[in-house]
């Protein structure tokens, strides 16, 4: 497929994901010329997709598991789009679109550049299914001028076992954030001390275990304040019930804060920001956390290791383990002051480092104008 306008094609499971995660690289694309094409799912976030510029366009798509004729009628239909826009570069975002959108382009000859920022249960749970979708990825990849990976736990895996080779790896630390707009703030002299989890309220984000160790972090701390920034998983399959939430809240465990569109006054407001996930690509809310200087706790898993460096900016806890968050966060509160702005300092020159936005779009647009 041919075309003389620059023109690319930007997809993932929701148009949410497109308008929030990836207006940088959107408006960048903008900026140089590139006429931009969204396909996702529709959701309320369609409007500021078009406010960009942006070209929309719906695709309904199955988010969560392997049905061989949903996911053929969405081979299908990715085709067909393609083939009607012909674009010259597409950028995919999420399972489904990476895998399926890569296997559309490689039958067009468009140049496909997917982007890894979560494997799924049913990758990692082997057996028969995982080694469907270990088939999947190596072939639809196959003709990929690159593939990004946010975290270097993800791209080891893929490579070790040969899903893509090392000429089209492209690791990027996340999606990176504005450094200017997450700026580093001074750590808050008012007690009590705040331990605040951001992210979905799903047990796959380790919620449960934060409850936990809130548990036994007030038996010996009574004072301490265990907050909860995010939104109910609504039809997510790990989504902690509306019953366990409201007893959390009822007893004053967890103080339930709902959802924000600036998490920045909620990250200033905390003594440390914790994160006890089961895995992750890039986690967003621990890389902001980081950029405005404060300490870390998270799991030792993908992801989140690549933002908390153990002892430096924060601790590192054991999976699925509220003992061990709770072990954690008894070291946190054991740090004086000098100690805690010495990590939230360590904190905010990984992020400078590691996650500046405009480090990740200037890579990825070397990516799209190679490809």
């Amino acid at each position: 497929m041919r075309t003389n306008t620059r023109r690319v094609v930007l997809s993932a499971n929701t148009a949410w994901n497109l308008a929030h995660f990836r207006r940088p690289i959107i408006e960048r694309l903008r900026s140089e010329g590139w006429e931009v094409h969204c396909v996702a799912p529709p959701d309320d976030s369609v409007p500021e997709l078009e406010a960009m510029g942006c070209q929309y366009h719906p695709m309904n798509m199955p988010s969560h598991g392997l049905n061989p004729l949903a996911d053929l009628s969405l081979l299908y239909r990715l085709r067909a789009l393609l083939r009607a826009i012909s674009p010259t570069v597409y950028l995919s975002y999420t399972i489904k679109p990476n895998i399926y959108g890569a296997l559309a382009c490689r039958s067009l000859g468009v140049a496909s550049i997917p982007n890894v920022s979560g494997l799924g249960t049913a990758f990692l749970a082997g057996g028969w299914l995982s080694r469907v979708i270990q088939a999947l990825y190596a072939y639809s990849f196959g003709r990929c001028t690159r593939v990004c990976f946010q975290n270097a736990d993800d791209e080891a895996l893929f490579l070790q076992r040969k899903l893509v080779m090392a000429s089209q790896a492209l690791r990027l630390g996340g999606s990176g954030i504005d450094l200017s707009h997450f700026q580093p703030t001074a750590l808050p002299r008012e007690m009590p001390v705040r331990f605040l989890f951001i992210g979905r309220l799903l047990a796959d984000k380790g919620l449960m275990e934060f409850a936990s160790a809130a548990q036994i972090v007030r038996q010996i701390r009574p004072e301490v304040q265990f907050d909860v920034l995010g939104g109910e998983g609504g039809g997510n399959p790990s989504a902690v019930t509306s019953d366990t939430l409201q007893a959390w809240e009822r007893s004053g465990l967890l103080n339930l804060l709902g959802t924000t569109k600036d998490v920045r006054p909620f990250i200033a407001r905390a003594h440390c920001v914790v994160l006890p996930s089961y895995r992750e690509g890039a986690p967003r809310a621990l890389i902001e956390a980081a950029a405005m200087a404060r300490p870390l706790i998270a799991t030792d898993v993908p992801g989140c290791r690549d933002v908390v460096i153990e002892g430096e900016n924060g601790y590192l806890c054991e999976p699925r383990s509220g003992d061990s968050l709770a072990k954690a966060m008894l070291r946190m509160l054991d740090q004086n002051g000098p100690a805690l702005e010495r990590m939230g300092r360590s904190s905010r020159r990984l992020a400078e480092t590691r996650f500046d936005q405009a480090r990740v779009i200037d890579r990825v647009m070397d990516a799209v104008r190679n490809a």
